[in-house]
């Protein structure tokens, strides 16, 4: 297409009708293609839509390799045969990084899906461990049954909260616990061989084992598993980009052959991608090394928040690059984030991204600006306090420091004025009176226990003296001597408290 000179150009714009028009809709913005914290972001109900963009992040899709994989995630098939404290280890020895951790413990025969947490991702494990579990387990039963619709019945039977203790052989205490069951389905009953497979839906600790051997006993059979495969942990299952060991080997072997780095970015996931389940609170850039640093979350930090959070509910704060930044405690619900101007939104429970990742940004504000240069001036103290006779009548008066305890001043209105003096100083008046009275009966209380302790040493002494004389050893003229001249004036001392005391009665 050929270009346009400048007069083409010119006659064109004077020619057009160039401007914004009125419409009912606004421009729908698609985002349920994008990634992970992302996806719906344009659902979110909206605080503020003015921030100041920082260039520091990325999103977790494109973050260096060495980092995508500090923060990674593998959605592993667990073997057969090893625990998995040894296939947690193989990793670790695999990817060669400092930690690992799992989403819960399976036992060594049990196969299936096995979250894996990487260096920052290890943070994520306590909640993945609480996580709810699904499973499919192969039930075998000791007898025939006498009717097939038993065993659906008997599933149905043992859902809501069971009363469980662990197996015989398990590795924590067998105490009695209770744990619930979701929901039990049916999958495949094998009449001739008694074998069953069901799928169970439960929460986290439960002993499928025991669910088992609970069966046989309401069948009246008695039964016991055979086979277990957990399917999914938390936010991930096994249709999840599920991989195995060895797809783990390969891609790093590829890694440091070839230097190609997708295989190993097709294995491990970023973090966020556990998360997509919580609530989400998205933070403005010049407030999320403030929450890195375990600082709680304001209004005025606020961006986007999620419908229909309740108060006290987990969230995860995040970043408009889609970088979860840490998991927090709801202070407010998405009633009170709509309509209050102030206030805690969050606090920290667990931080996530590694701090001054992005720059620090408090202390910029015109009142922290304006106790910077008094310090620099010399008018504040080093830490900020106030100097007397240094620090500018305005600002002693007017600042409040509520890091050192101090509190705002109440506001003077004439409606208080019309009151007498008499009425506002008598209960000060009234406080110090009870605080003397206070002061008097302590001093009393302790005079009366110091005079009894003297006397207790008097007789110490007498007692010391005595045995002295009968043993031979007499105390010599001048010994004698102090000790009558301490005794008259411990004699004098007591004789002016009491006269002291008569006189105030």
């Amino acid at each position: 297409m050929p270009s346009l000179s400048k007069e083409q150009v010119a006659a064109a714009q004077l020619s057009g009708d160039y401007a914004i028009k009125s419409e009912d809709t606004t421009p729908k913005l698609d985002t349920s293609q994008w990634p992970l914290l992302l996806k719906n972001y344009d659902q979110l109900l909206v605080r503020s839509a003015h921030f100041t963009p920082i260039p520091n992040g990325c999103s977790p899709l494109k973050r260096d390799i060495q980092s995508y994989v500090r923060s990674g995630v593998i959605n592993l098939d667990k073997p057969s045969n090893p625990s998995s404290h040894e296939v947690v280890a193989w990793l670790r020895r695999i990817l060669r990084v400092e930690k690992t951790g799992h989403s819960g413990t399976l036992d060594p025969k049990v196969t299936g899906c096995l979250i894996v947490c990487i260096d920052r991702a290890t943070r994520l494990v306590k909640s993945q461990q609480g996580a709810g579990k699904e499973y499919v387990c192969v039930l075998r039963l000791h007898a025939p049954l006498p009717q097939a619709t038993a065993l659906p019945r008997a599933l149905q039977t043992l859902t809501g909260a069971l009363f469980q203790r662990p197996p015989l052989i398990s590795a924590v205490k067998r105490q009695l616990r209770i744990r619930t069951i979701h929901s039990s389905t049916l999958l495949e009953f094998d009449e001739k061989r008694n074998l069953a497979v069901f799928h169970v839906s439960c929460e986290a600790g439960t002993y499928i084992r025991t669910l088992c051997v609970h069966l046989g006993l309401v069948l009246g059979v008695g039964g016991h598993m055979q086979e277990l495969r957990r399917v999914r942990s938390g936010a991930m299952g096994e249709n999840d980009e599920m991989v195995t060991m060895h797809d783990v080997l390969d891609a790093q072997w590829v890694y440091d052959s070839t230097r190609d780095e997708s295989y190993l970015r097709r294995v491990i996931r970023p973090l966020e991608s556990l998360l997509t389940p919580y609530k989400r609170i998205v933070v403005k850039d010049s407030a999320v090394n403030a929450v890195c640093y375990g600082a709680k979350l304001m209004i005025p930090g606020l961006l986007r928040y999620e419908k229909d959070i309740n108060l006290g509910e987990e969230v995860v704060l995040m970043t408009t690059k889609g970088e979860a930044i840490a998991l927090g405690i709801a202070q407010m619900s998405t009633v009170e984030l709509s309509t209050c101007d102030h206030g805690v939104v969050a606090k920290v429970k667990r931080c996530i991204m590694e701090r001054d990742t992005y720059p620090r940004r408090w202390g910029l504000g015109p009142k922290a600006m304006e106790k910077k240069k008094l310090v620099k001036t010399g008018k504040l103290g080093k830490h900020g306090e106030k100097l007397e006779g240094v620090t500018p009548k305005e600002w002693a008066e007017d600042y409040v420091d509520y890091q050192r305890g101090e509190t705002a001043k109440p506001s003077t209105s004439a409606a208080p004025a019309a009151a007498t003096p008499a009425a506002t100083e008598s209960p000060a008046k009234e406080k110090e009176k009870k605080r003397k009275r206070k002061e008097e009966s302590e001093s009393e209380e302790e005079k009366e226990e110091k005079d009894s302790d003297a006397e207790e040493e008097d007789k110490k002494e007498r007692k010391k003296r005595k045995k002295d004389a009968e043993n031979g050893d007499e105390e010599t003229p001048e010994e004698r001597a102090e000790r009558k001249r301490k005794k008259k004036e411990e004699k004098a001392a007591k004789a002016a408290k009491k006269a002291a005391k008569a006189a105030k009665e």
